[in-house]
């Protein structure tokens, strides 16, 4: 290390006491590091004084230990514009295209929660599937720089149209990149209902390999959410089809969707995938989310639950999401999602109106209107995401999010930097895990 530098403490660090230890993260490198409580005095005393030369002299393998990890940082470094170039380079990246369509915006059930408004009989027409295979073939024949094309299916239900609007479509992009060094690769958003091995050996056949299906607590409160018909819940079929993928040697995200009604039965979830042999658990991943519109602090619950499905020998994810290194398809310019009726998006969280579309798919292109490029300029423009440590790990949440927010001061954890420093424990002990 050049030690002639001047050094200065990065403004991403954070710090927070873990069995006795500080446990340090800064976010930018994503490093962390425990320190006894020795030396964490000894950086702070240095931090408060915004002077490291005695540390550098008192114990240089402890500040060549900082520096390496990011929490020591040249002086001349503009921290704030060195995480707006990363994100740049990541969300123009032409090397990787990614592509969301909607076969349909109908379902087989109604979610009390869902923010999406169902329309009966909608479903991409022939017309439309020849447009999106015309953009395809576009995307792929014309980007040199293409590595990689993600092909992501969502709704409504898409499998009520597999066969009708999902193969054609999966069957042409397989065939047009199969000649080519593209990697391929498709998923699906779906409640699981109408898996079945016949459909999962189509899925085999062209590169559809992950899943995401959505469970509302345990069998009781599930089976009240969503139904089949009066009497008859989904629950049991879609446990045995999430056992079906993962035997498959399909990735399934299951994605347990938490509210204060959910959490009672919480922990027995995990009691209904027992019979799945320990060798395909590495094919299931437990990602916990409370339901968007319940108010109230549920985290420490469901950090338990966590743990607890740790224990049980499953993959369970942190809750934690890094929106520098891995940030919202919708935030990136080389992405789109395609409505089934030719509209075309970039959130997909939000509801698919006309109003809400940002685009239309016509012959061989997406004509995109002026929101596209307000959009992917607006992030970085909040001045508290400016002044927070978890900036790069957080990014002041999505494009959305900064559109929803724009000419105000927001904060996707309500201002609380103890949900900040929950988030980033949570990564830190699934490191550990």
């Amino acid at each position: 290390m050049e030690t002639m530098t001047a050094i200065k403490a990065s403004k991403f660090n954070l710090f927070f006491l873990h069995e006795g230890y500080q446990v340090g993260y800064n976010s930018y490198s994503d490093q962390f590091i425990m320190l006894e409580d020795m030396l964490y005095q000894m950086y702070d005393a240095s931090f408060k004084k915004a002077d490291f030369e005695e540390l550098l002299e008192v114990h240089p393998e402890f500040h060549e230990h900082l520096y390496r990890n990011g929490f020591l940082i040249d002086s001349e470094i503009d921290e704030i514009e060195r995480v707006k170039k990363a994100s740049y380079a990541i969300d123009n990246d032409d090397s990787l295209f990614q592509l969301h369509i909607n076969p349909t915006m109908n379902c087989n059930f109604k979610c009390w929660y869902c923010y999406e408004t169902h329309i009966k009989d909608s479903k991409m027409d022939e017309p439309t599937i020849a447009k999106t295979e015309s953009y395809i073939a576009n995307i792929i024949g014309n980007n040199s720089n293409l590595k990689e094309f993600s092909l992501s299916w969502f709704g409504g239900e898409p499998l009520l149209y597999f066969h009708k609007v999902m193969v054609p479509i999966l069957k042409s992009t397989y065939e047009l990149t199969k000649p080519t060094n593209i990697n391929f690769h498709s998923s699906m958003t779906t409640n699981g209902l109408l898996i079945d091995q016949k459909m999962i050996d189509i899925c085999k056949q062209y590169n559809l390999n992950f899943f995401q299906i959505t469970l509302d607590g345990d069998r009781e409160r599930h089976d009240q959410v969503r139904f089949i018909s009066e009497g008859r819940g989904s629950y049991d079929k879609i446990v045995a089809n999430i056992i079906l993928l993962a035997e498959n040697r399909m990735n399934v995200n299951v994605r347990v969707n938490i509210s204060p009604e959910t959490l009672p039965g919480l922990n027995f979830i995990v009691n209904d995938f027992f019979g799945l042999d320990p060798m395909y658990h590495q094919h299931i991943l437990f990602d916990f989310h409370k339901v968007w519109q319940v108010e109230g602090d549920i985290d420490d619950q469901i950090n338990d639950s966590r743990t607890y499905f740790r224990s049980k020998g499953f993959k369970v994810s942190t809750g934690t999401h890094d929106t520098l290194v891995n940030s919202c398809y919708g935030d990136r310019r080389n992405h789109a999602t395609i409505n089934y009726n030719g509209e075309a998006f970039k959130c997909t969280a939000r509801d698919f109106t006309t109003a809400n579309s940002e685009g239309i798919l016509i012959d061989g292109e997406i004509q995109w209107g002026e929101k596209y490029e307000r959009r992917l300029q607006s992030k970085f423009k909040n001045k508290p995401c400016l002044e927070c440590p978890i900036l790069p790990l957080c990014g002041g949440g999505c494009s959305q999010h900064a559109l929803e927010n724009e000419g105000k001061d927001y904060c996707v954890h309500n201002f609380d930097m103890s949900k900040k420093i929950s988030l980033v424990r949570n990564k830190f002990i699934d490191i550990l895990n």
